[in-house]
């Protein structure tokens, strides 16, 4: 083990030298996005991720500069991800791109050479990965200086791979512990349930909400006192809405008082509108729902999204106009969020049915998928039961046309249940891009591109 994984105490009784990076003024991302939200500043983040250090830090420099309030990502390559840290080094040494940054594999002084200036009290940086071996990703990034970062036993296990759901609960209770164990104090390590963003989209918003809220718990059962609660915009607006305050109702509720948190909005995760003014249109939409709900961090997407990788630029104009967003969105009066609604009773009756199991979260999961009482709809992963199934209904919200052996009813439709056809599961798909393509641009009114309009309240916004 290098110095740079040990604890100051720990070095100390090594007889290792100091680590210049623990005297150093360090962001704490939990207090961050605290901070900013009792100032009434959305925290709004990219997705990005470059294999190239000197890339990968202009790229966190321009997110650090934009007009806004914002963290920085830092996205790691595919071979990291799934634990083949040979692929990504011989791709290194044969001049051969990754889709991010290998963490496990670069120098760990060059990543503290790409960071240094740039992260600080100011600027925290998170590690995202989508992976169910997260331990060596841990200790690398905890080596770097950073304590940020994302995942969970199963929203990094069933839509990502056939890891074994046990397997990745293993992994991902000694992932917890490695984190919280190699991060000095004073700062306070951080962790994101990718829970509330299953495969995307077409998954009815109280599943989401559960499963984020149960990887929460497992999180705070394995030592981690920050974490983050992820949910992804779906099909209606006004369910997205009760699905946010039902996550934020959830977590006072279950989560330990002494656990910092908060929700984290993703902006739309399904197929995205093909057209620069629809694109544009979605993103303001996620960034009016995380003001009106009370999320207090928005990962955004670009206008690109549909095409190709985003640019530095294009990730910057993202930033900006979901953040100018939020400025125009009236905050709606706090009271809202403890209302009850149908998001938040259904998923409520996932989380008591899972819990019911044991007070272990990490087995009652293991078990609740075994059983079939969490079931993710269109999901192929071995471990999950693969009954379930969703469809969107005429007011555009998303509901169980088959519940299989969850504790929720499925819903009934005039004539019984709806079940998707092939050619309704296409129209379900593509309904939002098409919903938000099919807006014509507003006229030129000499704004910067990609700067965010007044408000207004036309369908796609507001249906």
């Amino acid at each position: 083990m290098t110095g740079s994984t040990l604890t100051p105490p720990a070095r100390a009784a090594a007889g290792a030298a100091p680590d210049p990076h623990d005297a150093a003024p360090v962001p704490s991302f939990g207090a961050f996005v605290a901070e900013a939200a009792a100032a009434g500043r959305l925290v709004v983040q990219p997705r990005m991720g470059f294999c190239d250090p000197r890339l990968m830090r202009t790229g966190l420099e321009r997110t650090k500069a934009a007009a806004a309030t914002t963290v920085g990502t830092l996205t790691i390559d595919s071979y990291t991800r799934v634990g083949d840290v040979a692929a990504a080094r011989a791709s290194l040494a044969e001049g051969v791109p990754l889709n991010g940054y290998p963490i496990a594999t670069h120098p760990t002084d060059r990543t503290r050479g790409l960071l240094d200036g740039v992260l600080d009290e100011t600027f925290p940086v998170q590690v995202r990965h989508g992976s169910s071996r997260p331990e060596a990703i841990i200790r690398a990034l905890t080596a770097a200086g950073l304590d940020a970062t994302e995942g969970g036993p199963v929203s990094y296990c069933l839509p990502y791979g056939r890891t074994p759901l046990g397997e990745s609960v293993d992994n991902w209770a000694r992932g917890c512990e490695l984190l919280a164990a190699l991060v000095p104090a004073p700062r306070v390590p951080h962790l994101e349930s990718f829970g509330g963003c299953m495969l995307g989209q077409l998954c009815p918003p109280g599943l989401l909400v559960a499963i984020s809220l149960l990887e929460g718990m497992f999180f705070a059962q394995h030592g981690i006192r920050s974490v983050s609660l992820s949910y992804a915009q779906q099909t209606d607006p006004g369910q997205d809405e009760e699905a946010v305050r039902a996550l934020r109702r959830l977590a006072a509720e279950f989560l330990p008082p002494e656990v910092d948190r908060h929700v984290v909005l993703y902006t739309y995760m399904g197929v995205y509108p093909r057209t620069e003014h629809g694109a544009v249109r979605l993103l303001e939409a996620s960034a009016q729902l995380a003001v009106r709900a009370g999320a207090h961090r928005l990962i955004v997407k670009t206008a690109a999204e549909a095409h190709r990788i985003p640019t530095v630029d294009e990730n910057v104009r993202a930033l900006e106009t979901a953040a100018s967003t939020a400025v125009l969105t009236e905050h709606p009066p706090t009271a809202r969020a403890d209302e009850d609604s149908e998001v938040y009773a259904e998923a409520r009756a996932f989380v008591e049915a899972v819990l019911d199991i044991g007070a272990d979260t990490g087995r009652a999961l293991r078990t609740a998928f075994a059983r079939g009482y969490l079931d993710v709809p269109f999901c192929l992963h071995p471990d999950n039961a693969g009954r379930s199934r969703s469809f969107v209904d005429s007011r555009g919200r998303l509901r169980w046309s088959d519940a299989g052996a969850m504790p929720v009813a499925p819903s009934l439709v005039a004539g019984g249940r709806s079940a998707l056809t092939a050619d309704g599961l296409l129209a379900a798909v593509h309904g939002v891009a098409s919903r938000f393509d099919a807006f014509a641009p507003e006229p030129s009114s000499g704004s910067a591109p990609g700067a965010a309009p007044a408000a207004r309240t036309d369908p796609a916004l507001t249906h």
